[in-house]
């Protein structure tokens, strides 16, 4: 158990060391594995997604205007998400039961993911210490193989449920 937690801070720890300047990772860059818990007390993990293709996207505070925005239009878009075998997850610091409450007043079909931690945020820019009260709004689309494919480091929630998708058409029309 000792050697996989070193491994997994080595993982992390080279994560970060190939993160931009703003602490973003870049396409190509291998994402750090995670586990966290979903709104309904269940743990997900990055394991459990390998081989498939998934949106990550921070958000600051379930409730809130532009997060509500921001998830409205994944939810909207959410069945082309789905067409295009991408598993769409949101990731805040709030606890589980509060991403519950946003999840039923918003009829969201995805999970919403607490990081009470602030690790995978650290890691991927969404947060620079474990102090930051709220996240970055970041978003990251990782491939099969847990490599970014594409990094949304300044996100504007009333276009970026569209922009995901036709970057999602632009890699498959590249492959």
């Amino acid at each position: 158990m000792k050697a996989a937690v070193v491994a997994l801070g080595t993982v992390l720890a080279a994560s970060v060391a190939m993160a931009g300047p703003d602490g973003t990772l870049n396409p190509g860059d291998t994402f750090p594995p995670w586990s966290m818990v979903d709104h309904t007390g269940l743990t997900v993990t990055s394991q459990e997604l390998a081989g498939k293709t998934y949106l990550l996207w921070y958000y600051p505070k379930a409730m809130t205007s532009g997060c509500t925005a921001e998830g409205c239009a994944l939810r909207d878009s959410y069945t082309e998400f789905v067409r295009q075998g991408v598993t769409v997850l949101g990731v805040s610091f709030d606890s589980p039961e509060k991403n519950s409450e946003f999840v039923r007043e918003n009829g969201f079909p995805f999970r919403l993911l607490s990081d009470r931690d602030k690790s995978l945020a650290i890691a991927v820019g969404a947060a620079d210490s474990a102090k930051r009260l709220f996240a970055r709004r970041i978003s990251y689309l990782v491939g099969g193989d847990g490599k970014v494919l594409k990094a949304y480091p300044q996100v504007d929630p009333s276009v970026h449920a569209r922009q995901v998708l036709d970057d999602l058409g632009v890699l498959a029309q590249a492959k």
